[in-house]
């Protein structure tokens, strides 16, 4: 290695002229205190004619360098987010959080202490907003700063602009700020998926996570996307489980505990659902041989000859073998409670127990911390519309997303084909089918009758006579009884 850098001549002190400080050490051996060398090369060599630090400068540069990634990270606001004042449990102000939330929001916390310990490879965290994420990773951030690593923490948007606002700074370049960011020691990158995503945008976030992917440097992401709304070229590196630490966190909003967590329509949360327990169910084996009224809709012809429904007020006695459905769907429902595998159908009139006993099932599985959604059909749907509102912070592919891919859903009261739009029979449609074909444990309550059903959703229907995936039973009870409390049992 040639020094054809000159050594600066030490001025008269006769001049008045201040003399130059050395930008590098008077005594290296290398730039005589340059700072600067030049590297003997023949021409067509890369290095050939361009000047580059000396290493007597690279304690300093080093330091400027995290000055500066510090400074892009704006840590001085976030500096009170560590690892020792996060909670792991949640906010325990919140009502609606399951031991299933609990146990992966803590998961989310010790990988991501770990992390923090020896930054290696990636890590990605996936949630809702407020429930701990930005948290995680800034403490990830401030950990690492301490510990003198160069990071740069900063939001996806904020990282765009400051590539752009390179292009007019005097103090900068724009090639030097794109290599100082996909170069940084840890990049934790916050709020992925909330950029304004132009082609320019997409191809500078690529090349930065291209070039960290394909140089193994280590990377944290937060995002409120699911994967599938990731641009295929990043989602494909993010996919790679041998280098990519994926955790979702579903815990509920840190500032908002009152409110259930995503997908936060469950009515497993109300106070009438959650007394609905097996131990609370009741078989009714008192009622054989009494005299119940029950109200059926039948369909006349009226005067012109058009089909009409009524609705009309029967008398039924109670029999041993009505009794025998309303156990068998009992057990029926146990049995799936302890071992949720494919499908449970219950039919049958209003307030004959089906709903109780769809309750009771997701009641048993959140107890053994596992999820459960509970939901009306038509609350599903209109929960579903509510993303096209313009003050929806979340889309609709993410929820739909989320309710066809809940660990146990129970949709209750399935109404006839026509009761809702063409759109809504779709959508609820193509929930039903995907888990279906996903093999997702799913309960259904509907008092359609078994031909009813087969009318109105054909397809379904034939999904459900395989009797290896499903089991459908009807309830060929009468409404329980509704009695004032302390005088005997309260219907269901």
């Amino acid at each position: 290695m040639q020094n054809d850098t000159p050594k600066a001549s030490s001025p008269s002190s006769s001049s008045g002229i201040e003399p130059v400080k050395p930008l590098g050490d008077p005594n290296c051996p290398h730039c005589g205190g340059a700072g600067y060398i030049r590297y003997d090369v023949p021409l067509g060599d890369e290095r050939f004619g361009k000047l580059e630090t000396c290493v007597c400068r690279a304690k300093d540069v080093a330091e400027a360098a995290r000055s500066r990634l510090f400074a892009m990270s704006n840590l001085n606001r976030l500096s009170h987010l560590t690892f020792e004042n996060f909670v792991p449990a949640g906010n325990e102000k919140a009502k609606f959080m399951t031991a299933q939330e609990r146990e992966n929001l803590r998961a989310a916390y010790e990988a991501s202490e770990e992390f923090a310990r020896a930054p290696q490879k990636w890590l990605l965290l996936e949630g809702g907003y407020g429930c701990g994420k930005t948290h995680l990773a800034a403490a990830i951030a401030n950990f690492a700063v301490n510990m003198g690593t160069p990071t740069l923490f900063i939001t996806v948007p904020d990282l765009l602009d400051s590539l752009r606002f390179a292009f007019a700074d005097p103090e900068t370049t724009f090639e030097q700020r794109f290599e100082e960011i996909r170069n940084a020691g840890l990049l934790i990158l916050d709020d992925f998926g909330t950029q304004n995503a132009t082609p320019w945008a997409q191809e500078k976030l690529f090349q930065i996570i291209n070039y960290r992917y394909i140089n193994k440097l280590p990377t944290v992401i937060t995002t409120n996307l699911m994967l599938d709304e990731i641009e295929g070229r990043i989602r494909s590196r993010l996919q790679d489980e041998e280098f990519v630490k994926y955790l979702k966190i579903s815990a509920p909003d840190y500032r908002r505990p009152e409110e259930t967590s995503n997908p936060g329509i469950s009515m497993l949360s109300l106070p009438e659902m959650k007394a609905m327990t097996f131990k609370t169910f009741q078989p009714r084996d008192d009622e054989v041989g009494t005299e119940a009224v029950t109200t059926t809709t039948v369909e006349k012809a009226d005067r012109f000859g058009n089909k009409v429904k009524s609705k009309e007020i029967t008398r039924v006695k109670v029999t041993k073998d009505d009794v025998k459905t309303l156990h068998e769907a009992h057990n029926a429902a146990v049995e799936f409670a302890e071992k949720p595998e494919g499908w449970l159908v219950l039919l049958g009139d209003s307030f004959s127990g089906k709903t109780h006993l769809a309750a009771a099932i997701g009641n048993y599985r959140i107890g053994l911390g596992g999820q459960a959604l509970l939901v009306e059909v038509t609350a599903l749907l209109d929960y579903l519309r509510q993303t096209f509102g313009k003050n929806s912070d979340v889309s609709f592919d993410r929820r739909f997303h989320e309710i066809r891919t809940t660990p146990l859903l129970i949709l209750d009261d399935l109404k006839e084909s026509g009761a809702g739009s063409v759109w809504a029979e779709d959508k609820l449609y193509s929930v039903l089918n995907y888990r279906y074909n996903a093999h997702l444990p799913t309960v259904i309550t509907s008092t359609l009758r078994p031909e009813a059903f087969a009318l109105s959703y054909p397809n379904l229907w034939n999904k459900l006579l395989d009797p290896e995936k499903c089991q459908v039973l009807v309830v060929n009870m009468p409404p329980y009884r509704r009695v004032a409390k302390g005088r005997g049992r309260k219907g269901k």
